[in-house]
């Protein structure tokens, strides 16, 4: 059994450290950087699912479960994000999965290096970080750059009817 899992583990891991960097580049428009984000998922759902597989058959590592979890939790929240399209959704895009990707390759330092080494638990935090950071920017000037006349005003729940998104509509 736990072969299995760890085979499951491994090849959705490693397949997930190959796609997030492909989906990373790819020019974003439909095509193949949904068809990764999609696959994206299934392979962090995989890994989560063998990773809480292998803390229960190893107690001792139940928090690993807990973080895959996490990992799992931010890649599911940056594809919801990114299916509602709420105003400003798309640097919380970036965050979300790109925030997973650390998560992987914190795994990958941690599992390779040792669980004592500080170095494999702040590297990936420290470099990524700015990167999504300015990604994320980069695609909040970008959003905000479109001209109004192009966004329809949306509604949101409790809005009065004269006001829509802080926008004062004329009541002629």
């Amino acid at each position: 059994m736990r072969t299995s899992l760890l085979v499951v583990h491994i090849s959705s891991g490693s397949l997930a450290l190959l796609a997030g960097p492909v989906a990373m580049l790819l020019p974003k428009r439909p095509g193949w950087h949904p068809r990764l984000g999609r696959a994206y998922q299934v392979l962090v759902a995989l890994l989560c699912a063998s990773a809480i597989g292998l803390a229960v058959l190893r107690p001792a590592l139940w928090w690993l479960a807990i973080i895959a979890g996490a990992t799992w939790a931010a890649a599911l929240a940056g594809w919801q994000v990114r299916r509602t399209r709420r105003p400003g959704w798309l640097p919380w895009h970036i965050s979300l999965m790109c925030g997973s990707y650390i998560s992987l390759v914190t795994a990958l330092l941690v599992v390779n290096l040792g669980l004592a080494d500080l170095f494999a638990w702040v590297l990936p935090t420290i470099v990524g970080t700015p990167l999504i950071a300015r990604a994320a920017y980069r695609a909040a000037v970008r959003g905000n750059a479109v001209p109004q006349v192009c966004l329809a005003p949306v509604a949101e729940p409790g809005d009065r009817p004269e006001v829509v998104r802080g926008i004062a509509q004329d009541p002629a």
